[in-house]
């Protein structure tokens, strides 16, 4: 589970929790960063063959945190500068190999900005030895569910794209719903929660279907899923291979007229 926090509520925990900068290096030791804040950027923790943005490995990820100075249970907040879509794609990464508790910072780096000091001086890191530990269960499913899911009829694929990108080829039977439409532009962070529960019901994505999340290389779907986790949806699966993957392979794909 992904919870959604305020920057009110990590100032007044910032000594109990690791938090984590996703951005740039160059924003992180130009623009500034939260104090404490260690540096893991986005493009450090998906795959390296290609632009896929897929799981990078539990290796690289270990080593990763290691590097960091994190130990297995330690509470991570991560941040970036985009709405929390970077931000997010790290905690799924960390959720999928065992990593809890996990909380994004509503409102990005931006909010923080705003109301709390910041600093270009980097963290002081005492690497660790991280080991992961594989969870019993992790909400990835593959090719071959998400198949068997087009035609359940409790079941809800939910492409998180762009409309163009939606309209040019999807899913069969998938609903659209971009990521940034549980996003206010004004705060960064997310809509009320009254909005965020509207928007989902008009779309069919209710808490008793089975949600199947998509997009093209499985970073904008981490939003959605933080958020849906955050709001208490308890069947929602990630297709880490998204439309990567299922175009590859040959699945069927529906484009609108």
């Amino acid at each position: 589970m992904i919870q959604f926090v305020s920057t009110e509520w990590l100032a007044d925990r910032r000594n109990d929790v690791r938090v984590v900068d996703v951005r740039d290096d160059w924003e992180y030791s130009g623009i500034g960063h939260i104090p404490g804040a260690v540096s893991i950027p986005f493009d450090r923790f998906r795959a390296e063959d290609g632009d896929e943005g897929m799981l990078p490995g539990p290796d690289v990820f270990a080593d990763l945190l290691s590097e960091a100075g994190i130990e297995p249970g330690d509470p991570l907040v991560a941040y970036d500068d985009t709405h929390g879509v970077f931000a997010a794609r790290f905690l799924v990464t960390a959720l999928c190999y065992g990593h809890e508790p996990l909380y994004l910072l509503d409102g990005d780096y931006s909010a923080w900005n705003r109301e709390h000091e910041t600093t270009t001086d980097a963290a002081a890191i005492e690497p660790t030895a991280y080991e992961i530990t594989m969870p019993e269960t992790t909400p990835l499913v593959d090719y071959d569910t998400v198949e068997t899911a087009i035609d359940d009829p409790d079941a809800v694929l939910v492409d998180t794209r762009n409309e163009s990108e939606f309209d040019e080829g999807h899913l069969p039977g998938a609903v659209l719903l971009n990521w940034k439409d549980l996003v206010d532009d004004e705060s960064r962070g997310l809509r009320p929660e009254a909005e965020l529960r509207e928007v989902l019901d008009d779309h069919g994505i209710t808490p008793d279907r089975r949600i199947v999340l998509y997009c093209n290389t499985a970073r904008r779907i981490s939003h959605t899923y933080a958020v849906l986790t955050h709001l208490g949806y308890e069947d929602v699966d990630f297709y880490e291979g998204s439309l990567t993957e299922w175009t590859a392979a040959g699945g069927p794909i529906e484009t609108t007229d």
